[in-house]
């Protein structure tokens, strides 16, 4: 496993700047810059929903967000919505979240728990994290006191007026999801009150609701300070299609879980990143200091075909995740699919190989035609299809083009005695397995 960061790699004055550099800066609230420049110790929270037993890559904007806080020395609390996640929040949706159970959310939160010590420095220390349910304490409030310590201070006008809100008026908003701006607020006033917590960070859907909070802090608190409470936002990312980021080509949601998401497939997932795209990744999601995410940049746009910027990204989120050793087989594996030559692998590399692609089992002994193999891995639905893809030069098998229809595959070609690796076209890959 990889140390998450520990301490602060500069000063609170400097994290601003910072963050603006790595284009993470969406809006400030008043008074931010001036607090961060007085030096003194300031603790900052983010909320996530325990909606699953898993992070995905969409919540890799604000977990390093709360990463780069606590290297500048901001002490930080990664928020479990234990409460609100039984409720759903409205922002960024366009329906109704289904509601969880007590157990499914402390389950979930376990599991997020073990992630996040990926990334964040769990251990004592003046910036040691800290890892909050908010079930702790909205759980036992009554309706009666919520409303009247927390909803006399909010107006409807104010409520509708956010955007959060404004989206969803027109499809149905249930008062379930109304209340969630009200919930949020709460949690910033409780962490404020009995932890010291100044600062609220989350993403540009969210900017609402952290000025509510911020807002019920200013009237609920006596003092001399303008502005007691602060707020970040980060941008919302996008792939490069327009949607939400963290979605894979197929649609699916790329997850931190090994179970969810294999190691190789969060791995390919960066590679696949566009050129467009990945220097932002890298200022985004990785700890690399502006020298070396400047000169990947300049290595990606001399040799794009190399991939330098993506390999790199791909490798460091992977090793922070997953650990030395899964980085190190994934990639072997892609070096394999993407260019390698599989002559030369070892029986457990190709083992990997075989968990990432499609198989079917080796027809036995042979000899084998390399249209019967074609058709028998997969890469082609007859032998009509197998033939015609021979003769375009769209079939591979174990690295080597196949010229000719009638060459023939036997036992002996079958890698480290049980592996036959086809390819169909550039990408689609196969393989034959003798059990």
């Amino acid at each position: 496993m990889t140390a998450p960061p520990t301490g602060a790699s500069r000063g609170l004055p400097d994290l601003l700047g910072d963050l603006e550099w790595r284009g993470l800066v969406h809006a400030t609230s008043a008074g931010l810059a001036e607090r961060l420049a007085t030096g003194r110790p300031i603790s900052a929270y983010n909320g996530f929903d325990p909606t699953a037993a898993s992070l995905h890559v969409g919540h890799l904007v604000p977990l390093f967000g709360l990463v780069r806080l606590q290297r500048h020395g901001v002490k930080p609390y990664a928020l479990v919505g234990g409460a609100t996640g039984m409720v759903g929040d409205p922002s960024g949706r366009s329906a109704e979240r289904v509601l969880l159970d007590r157990a499914t959310v402390d389950a979930n939160a376990a599991a997020i728990r073990d992630q996040m010590a990926r990334f964040l420095d769990f251990d004592d220390g003046p910036v040691q994290a800290v890892m909050a349910n908010n079930l702790d304490w909205l759980g036992s409030v009554g309706l009666l006191d919520f409303l009247r310590d927390i909803g006399k201070h909010f107006t409807i006008p104010y409520m509708l007026a956010k955007d959060s809100v404004q989206v969803r008026l027109q499809a149905g908003l249930s008062f379930t999801e109304f209340s969630y701006m009200l919930l949020q607020s709460a949690d910033f006033l409780h962490l404020y009150r009995e932890l010291g917590v100044e600062l609220q960070a989350g993403g540009a859907d969210q900017w609402g609701n952290i000025t509510a909070g911020i807002e019920l802090i200013r009237r609920t608190t006596s003092g001399d300070a303008a502005d007691p409470a602060h707020g970040l936002s980060y941008p919302l990312l996008l792939s490069p299609s327009g949607s939400k980021f963290g979605k894979s080509e197929t649609g699916e949601s790329v997850w931190l879980d090994p179970i969810l998401t294999s190691p190789y497939r969060f791995y390919q997932y960066w590679v696949d990143a566009d050129d467009s795209d990945v220097g932002l990744y890298l200022r985004w999601f990785t700890l690399l200091e502006r020298d070396r995410i400047e000169e990947l940049a300049a290595e990606t746009a001399a040799r794009p075909e190399a991939r330098a910027a993506q390999r790199a990204l791909a490798h460091d989120l992977t090793e922070r995740l997953h650990g030395s050793e899964a980085a190190a087989e994934v990639e072997r594996v892609s070096e394999i699919l993407f260019g390698g030559d599989p002559i030369h692998a070892d029986a457990a590399t190709l083992a990997a190989v075989a968990g990432e692609i499609p198989t079917a089992a080796w027809p036995g002994e042979g000899p084998h035609g390399a249209v019967a193999i074609a058709v028998a891995s997969g890469a082609a639905s007859s032998n009509g299809e197998a033939r015609r893809l021979i003769a375009q030069g769209g079939l591979t098998v174990n690295g080597r083009a196949v010229r000719d229809p009638e060459e023939t595959y036997a036992d002996g070609d079958l890698l480290a005695g049980r592996y036959l690796l086809v390819r169909r076209g550039k990408r689609d890959y196969r393989m034959l397995v003798r059990a």
